[in-house]
């Protein structure tokens, strides 16, 4: 398949370049447009505790409640700056050669080659799936999204066991695991000595601008992995925002909206397919589509006010794709492409 030329800017371009002030934004994959009452009066009452360093009471507290979401031990789990500071610490790792199964988020690879890892993009095909998926042999760390941004495929567990070798660490990117129903597939409670599962809170909370997510893996990998981490990497609000986002009522909140956003997609995939978009079959809270004069219609979507994911940027895709966040102001979106084509 075509695949944009990943230059650096290439790699580094994001969703919320194309939002506007006043859009409608379909480009970014934040579940709300802020966050919830309860979360900000919880992070509210810690303002008063900024004139101190993050305290280890703090990093215990949000250890404990990841342990307790996954049924992970203490020493398995790893609060991080947003799941994106997991991916900026892998070069820590020290593979030799590194494979990025795409279409695929794009920091991963992007840091890894600024950190001088040779990175092959293993491209799948339509509808981008595992099956028959060769990884070369070399490769000792293999990096897969699940459910993968921007495809939305969601891979089986079992398929994913499989990229596994000794001598090789699979890393998970498990960033929109928690918007699908039940969180099928996830590795997130399995303890294995080769696998690093990344998530992020930012998503389903609407914490983008906090930045916050954590790790979860054998207590070596992760020590290799925070080997030359600077000191207080997650402050004091980020530590605050996980344990709560990580406890008991916060899941089950998060759980039910996974339902209702589940039930909006398959209502959206629906709508963009009565226009004529080639929807890709997927889990996630984003819908992969191809049309094709894709680029005239995000222009044409631009000039009404209602922002959406170009996709060629990302390995493996081309002009044709784009990505749209499930949101319930989806008929907005499916009457101006409608119009679009006229």
């Amino acid at each position: 398949m075509a695949s944009l030329n990943l230059t650096p800017p290439a790699v580094r371009y994001h969703g919320d370049q194309a939002v506007a002030p006043g859009m409608l934004d379909f480009a970014v994959n934040v579940r709300h447009a802020q966050p919830t009452e309860w979360l900000m009066r919880r992070l509210a009452a810690r303002l008063t505790d900024l004139a101190h360093y993050p305290s280890a009471q703090d990093v215990r507290a949000a250890q404990d409640a990841i342990a307790e979401r996954h049924g992970r031990a203490r020493d398995e789990v790893l609060p991080l700056a947003g799941a994106a500071e997991g991916f900026a610490l892998l070069p820590n790792l020290r593979p030799a050669r590194a494979a990025v199964i795409a279409p695929a988020f794009t920091e991963p690879a992007d840091v890894l080659s600024a950190a001088g890892v040779p990175v092959c993009h293993v491209v799948l095909e339509p509808p981008f799936g595992l099956e028959g998926v060769t990884i070369p042999d070399d490769a000792d760390l293999v990096v897969v999204g699940n459910p993968t941004n921007p495809t939305s495929v969601l891979h089986s567990r079992e398929q994913l066991l499989a990229l596994r070798r000794p001598g090789r660490i699979l890393v998970v990117d498990e960033a929109f695991a928690d918007s699908i129903p039940g969180e099928p597939e996830s590795l997130a409670g399995v303890s294995l000595p080769d696998v690093l599962v990344l998530r992020s809170l930012t998503k389903t909370w609407a914490l983008a601008g906090l930045r916050v997510g954590y790790a979860l893996g054998p207590p070596e990998l992760l020590a290799r992995l925070t080997a030359q981490r600077a000191h207080w990497p997650v402050g004091t609000l980020q530590l605050t925002a996980i344990a709560a986002c990580c406890g008991r009522q916060a899941v089950a909140e998060a759980a039910a909206g996974a339902v209702r956003l589940a039930e909006l997609r398959t209502e959206m995939a629906a709508g963009l397919t009565s226009v004529g978009a080639e929807v890709v079959d997927g889990r996630a809270p984003f819908v992969l589509f191809r049309m094709p004069d894709a680029a005239s219609i995000r222009k044409s979507l631009g000039d009404r006010g209602i922002a959406i994911r170009r996709c060629d940027t990302f390995a493996g895709l081309d002009e044709r794709y784009l990505r749209a966040a499930v949101r319930r102001e989806w008929p907005l979106l499916v009457q101006a492409i409608a119009e679009a084509l006229r």
